[in-house]
């Protein structure tokens, strides 16, 4: 049974740093697309990026700069690092890959 387990949202203020964590059991990283959404309050969910085979990096043109991907295939996971933290970034982020989603994370960053 395929699992998506996030952590490491939290509370920053503006210009901060965090690294979000995505533990995937069920499938390995390296032959599947793990992506990472988010959702901010009374917005849709939108993606921010995507690891493909593991190795394969994608973050969307507007994050490019701010968001990185990367995973750790012996372990597993997939880390989306966040840096120059700001207001507008405050959402639930969300661990994806095919039909199956995380609960999320919550991202709250302060001015």
């Amino acid at each position: 049974q395929v699992e998506l387990v996030e952590s490491g949202g939290g509370s920053v203020q503006t210009g901060g740093s965090l690294r979000l964590s995505c533990v995937v059991s069920g499938i390995p990283i390296s032959l599947n697309t793990i992506g990472w959404y988010r959702q901010a309050p009374g917005s849709e969910r939108e993606l921010v990026a995507a690891l493909s085979n593991g190795v394969r990096s994608h973050v969307t043109d507007p994050l490019k700069g701010r968001f990185t991907i990367d995973g750790d295939n012996a372990k597993n996971l997939v880390h989306l690092q966040m840096d120059n933290l700001k207001p507008e970034d405050t959402a639930v982020y969300y661990c994806h890959v095919g039909s199956r989603w995380g609960k999320g994370t919550r991202v709250i960053v302060s001015s």
